[in-house]
């Protein structure tokens, strides 16, 4: 029979980190692509998202898949900065691929807005736990 190396309260907890990091990626990805048509006033908001969204989605998971960060999946190296960089890289290559528009300009800004949305959350949450964790030792 196997050992268990951690135990199941641990395990569980580790679980919710990555279900919760995962979904904070997703619903920050999709804000941006929300942020992004109203700026530029397009309807269809619901689908809309979804059509602008999708190839950042799918460059993060190409970045949780490729890099296994499920690890570590709050850190923001190299998780946080993974997981930027995979959705605009393989997200503006899956605009090109389907004919969707990739100037410099939006590069720019998805470079700047994924950043500062999927690197600083990580940010934050590593702050918090290390005034969590000072107030704990005295």
């Amino acid at each position: 029979m196997p050992s268990r190396t951690t135990p199941a309260p641990a395990r569980t907890t580790a679980r919710k980190t990555v279900a919760l990091a995962a979904f904070a990626d997703l619903a920050l990805i999709l804000l941006f692509a929300g942020i992004g048509r109203d700026a530029h006033q397009r309807g269809d908001v619901i689908t809309g998202v979804f059509q602008t969204g999708w190839p950042f989605l799918a460059g993060a998971a190409i970045a949780w898949l490729g890099l296994r960060l499920w690890r570590a999946p709050l850190r923001a190296w190299p998780a946080g900065v993974a997981v930027w960089l995979g959705a605009v890289f393989f997200g503006m290559l899956l605009r090109a691929l389907t004919g969707q528009t990739v100037v410099l300009p939006f590069v720019i800004v998805a470079l700047l807005s994924l950043g500062v949305f999927l690197v600083g959350y990580r940010l934050i949450v590593a702050g918090i736990r290390r005034l969590s964790a000072r107030r704990q030792r005295g």
